[in-house]
């Protein structure tokens, strides 16, 4: 019991970071002097938008997918149109720098992607749905991926076609990341790749033309993605022995990494392995004191075990980061069977 007060502890002490709250109005005006809207003409001859934003002089960074099909690529900034005259290009990780002359646009500000903690409040400003006027989405960062020496950011905030390349910022407006794609299904979740993807592929060589040269990493086929995007399909079609198999091979490669032990405690719990589960849901939660995921099913196992000591212990950390989560444990029916992750 002493690792969770600890942890309750951490939460508490954490909490003015995730705390949610909207960002300002002045603070999004702002921003919105760093946000462009990017229209493409296809190769069929069709038209297409995505959302970019200025992150150095003449520099526009966007979502490689957003440029693939295109022959023509422009932005529209302060009544003009402005059509870029070099690119440079990460399309494995869909990371694109549209590089032009003369736009009369501000750079947003960077903050850092490899310090970030679950459950902080984020933005994000674009143009979801091909929007006449950029808007405003909020959320919070419910996962963090390792992958490739950074962390695929995943946040409770979702988007639409036409916002694929909008910035996403932490509470003081810094990009941390770049919104990119959504995994598949109803309750699909929604991906950010890193700000450290973005300032590295500024770097890159530049080229005259749109030339895509690998698929991204998310569009690969299925066996070769990354265990955390292997694990959603069965998880969502509640095959737990599908899960059991991809989570237990994902912890083999990666011991270390919490997300591999939440999603194979994940499947444990749902086909009864409630004691095997539960040493993983702690070993989750004592590599990332912040994980609700894990904290939300150990106090529903704690529930179902009439273990009132350390339910109070995991609503009080819920309390602190995720109200959300702990209403939906309050009305709930004791031994629900198992939960899908957040």
């Amino acid at each position: 019991m002493k690792n969770y007060a600890l942890n309750t502890m951490l939460i508490l002490m954490g909490l003015s970071q995730a705390a949610s709250a909207e960002p300002s109005p002045e603070l999004v005006y702002n921003l919105k002097g760093t946000i462009v809207k990017i229209h493409t003409v296809t190769t069929t001859g069709g038209q297409g938008s995505g959302s970019g934003f200025v992150v150095a002089e003449n520099l526009v960074a966007t979502n490689c997918h957003v440029l693939g099909n295109a022959v023509g690529v422009n932005v529209a900034a302060r009544g003009e149109t402005y059509a870029p005259v070099g690119v440079r290009a990460d399309w494995k990780h869909d990371v694109c720098i549209l590089r032009f002359e003369y736009l009369p646009l501000k750079p947003a500000t960077f903050g850092d992607s490899e310090k970030l903690i679950y459950e902080t409040a984020t933005f994000s400003v674009g143009f979801p749905g091909g929007a006449a006027k950029p808007l405003t989405t909020t959320g919070r960062i419910k996962a963090l991926y390792a992958m490739d020496s950074s962390y695929v950011i995943r946040t409770s905030a979702s988007f639409q076609m036409g916002a694929s390349g909008s910035p996403l910022f932490d509470d003081q407006g810094r990009v941390i990341g770049m919104s990119t794609f959504k995994s598949p299904g109803a309750n699909g979740y929604f991906y950010n790749v890193p700000a450290k993807w973005i300032r590295a592929a500024m770097s890159l060589p530049e080229t005259d033309k749109i030339i895509k040269t690998a698929a991204p990493f998310w569009d690969a086929p299925l066996a070769e993605r990354p265990y955390w995007m292997q694990v959603v399909l069965p998880m969502q079609a509640e095959k737990w022995q599908e899960l059991l198999a991809i989570a237990t091979e994902w912890k083999k490669q990666a011991p270390d990494d919490p997300e591999a032990s939440y999603y194979l405690a994940l499947a444990q719990q749902n086909l009864g392995k409630t004691q095997d589960a539960k040493t993983n849901f702690r070993i989750t939660l004592a590599a990332n004191p912040h994980h609700t995921s894990s904290i939300l099913a150990l106090a529903r196992i704690a529930r179902d075990q009439d273990n009132q000591s350390e339910l109070k212990d995991f609503s009080k950390m819920l309390s602190a980061l995720d109200k959300e989560a702990l209403e939906s444990l309050n009305l709930e029916s004791p031994k629900l069977a198992g939960q899908s992750g957040q």
